[in-house]
């Protein structure tokens, strides 16, 4: 990757990835890194990009989570307590269990898209 330097560094959620190459599908064609990354995307349950970005502000303003750690709960959409402890195991700031259980509560608000 000659002559490309990184602007801007941040996490975002899968959706959301999933929507900009769409979107960007339409007027150019994939190179073979974006098609697989389509490819990836389109075989996992996930949340729409605008219920993503609700679930994201609510993560980072209600609970406090790091943004990195609010876009992997998006991305792997938790079922349990033992999948929340994974997400949260390397986190220097511990999580409570009651915590963790108010964002299941709060996950099953939302529905997965197709």
């Amino acid at each position: 990757m000659i002559g490309k330097e990184v602007i801007k560094s941040e996490p975002i959620p899968s959706s959301e990835v999933k929507e900009i190459l769409e979107n960007f599908a339409e007027d150019n064609e994939l190179n073979y890194q974006q098609n697989v990354t389509l490819n990836h995307l389109a075989r996992f349950k996930r949340y729409s990009a605008d219920d993503a970005e609700e679930i994201y502000q609510k993560l980072t303003e209600e609970f406090g989570l790091r943004d990195k750690v609010a876009v992997h709960i998006i991305d792997l959409v938790p079922e349990d307590l033992a999948d929340m402890r994974l997400i949260f195991a390397k986190e220097p700031t511990k999580t409570t269990k009651e915590d963790m259980e108010k964002i299941l509560e709060m996950l099953e608000q939302y529905d997965f898209i197709e």
